[in-house]
């Protein structure tokens, strides 16, 4: 999609914004020479922004309001590196909250549904984020945070909570626990929102039949505003983005060139109003596409795919690209297997090896499942993995991101 002239004209607002507060990409704007745009191919000449960038700006370089005007921080984990800081002024938390009551919308949630929120709070965007939007909105806040479980489940129970947001990993520990209780009856759940990290068909799957309820994945990260900036509709067909609050490129990884709209590439975000800390071209490393046409719930905000991965979540194993993605598309294809896997690569004499855990039950026979993974996967991607096929439940849960790649070649 073409950037607008509305768009560019807003684009020229937070270039101004960043030049004159002179902070930390104001001062690489001033030095490109770059003090406004006139068409889309100016725009696309413009700097791309990396959190390596953001880093270096740590503490409140990012700042381009003035301090008084600023009402909030939030940050990035910093598991990485020295965390990101982002400042919001009182506008800024007001867009997301709008944004992320959109979604709710978008999702048939209503003022009188009742929110059970289980993402943290904090500096980190997910509970809050959730929270301002469901109140924006008007529904009922059950504000739990993360873990703790047996009060999850009785609130859940007590409170007769018809909406659940949660990441992918607690909402498929919850629904295994709801099961395993024998509890179903008890609860009112009727719609899931879930962030944070990619998950699979699979996935989506077993928590909405085990839970009985319709998923929405909602899309967002912490140096743009948080989660929120989009969702997908009752149609399924990719998730709407608010482009009035956010421009999305999609950008080819190696080229850093703009892909038509339909092609697989890495999404780039470039906020229209932000006011905290505005960010112009960065780059996510998530992988996706935008999806041309309209979409039969007749909105008119664009749609991105689901999140495909990232691009820093490739390995190179055996000198073959492969992306977790590719593994769990392969894992679909097998009924007897549930959601839940974890890649380990190691260097055993001399060479690499991929061991791939696979969850199923009892009924099969595990060295003929092995046997026929291992074999589809060396057809699909190109070596041979050790397949090694464990009971149900036996791979780790997760209240947060589980973590499903584990590369031993470097500790």
């Amino acid at each position: 999609m073409l950037i607008s002239d509305l768009q560019i004209s807003q684009v020229n607002n937070q270039i101004q914004a960043l030049r004159k507060a002179g902070s930390f990409y104001g001062k690489k704007l001033e030095e490109s020479g770059i003090s406004g745009i006139t068409t889309p191919e100016e725009f696309e000449s413009l700097p791309f922004s990396e959190k390596n960038d953001l880093r270096e700006a740590y503490p409140l370089g990012l700042m381009t309001a003035p301090e008084e005007d600023i009402v909030r921080i939030h940050s990035s984990s910093g598991t990485t590196g020295l965390p990101v800081i982002i400042p919001y002024t009182a506008k800024d938390v007001d867009d997301w909250a709008i944004m992320f009551a959109r979604c709710y919308e978008t999702a048939g949630i209503t003022n009188t549904d009742r929110i059970q929120i289980t993402p943290g709070y904090g500096l980190w965007t997910a509970g809050i984020g959730f929270q301002n939007g469901a109140e924006k909105l008007g529904a009922m806040v059950i504000p739990m945070g993360p873990g703790n479980t047996d009060k999850q489940l009785k609130m859940m129970m007590d409170m007769k909570s018809t909406v659940i947001c949660a990441t992918s990993s607690y909402a498929l520990l919850l629904a295994e626990e709801i099961e395993k209780r024998g509890i179903k009856d008890k609860i009112c759940l009727k719609k899931g929102v879930i962030g944070s990290e990619r998950w699979g068909e699979k996935m989506r799957q077993r928590i909405s039949n085990e839970l009985g309820i319709e998923l929405y994945d909602i899309y967002g990260l912490t140096e743009i505003y948080g989660p929120g900036i989009g969702i997908n509709c009752i149609h399924n067909t990719g998730m709407h983005y608010w482009d009035d609050y956010i421009y999305i490129e999609i950008v080819d990884p190696v080229t850093l060139k703009p892909v038509p709209d339909g092609e697989l590439g890495e999404i780039v975000i470039t906020t229209l109003v932000k006011e905290g800390a505005p960010l112009i071209r960065y780059r996510t490393h998530d992988l996706s596409r935008i999806i041309p046409g309209s979409c039969p719930c007749g909105s008119k905000f664009p749609r991105l795919d689901i999140i495909m991965g990232r691009t820093d979540d490739m390995i190179k194993i055996k000198g073959v690209n492969v992306f977790p993605s590719q593994i769990e598309e392969i894992l679909k294809e097998f009924p007897e297997t549930s959601s839940e896997y974890q890649i380990r690569i190691s260097h055993l004499d001399g060479r690499d090896t991929m061991r791939l855990y696979v969850e199923t039950n009892g009924t099969i026979d595990f060295m003929d499942l092995s046997r026929r993974i291992s074999e589809k996967v060396k057809s699909r991607v190109g070596f041979t993995p050790l397949v090694k096929v464990v009971e149900l439940g036996l791979l780790p849960r997760s209240e947060k991101k589980s973590k499903r790649v584990f590369d031993e070649r470097y500790e």
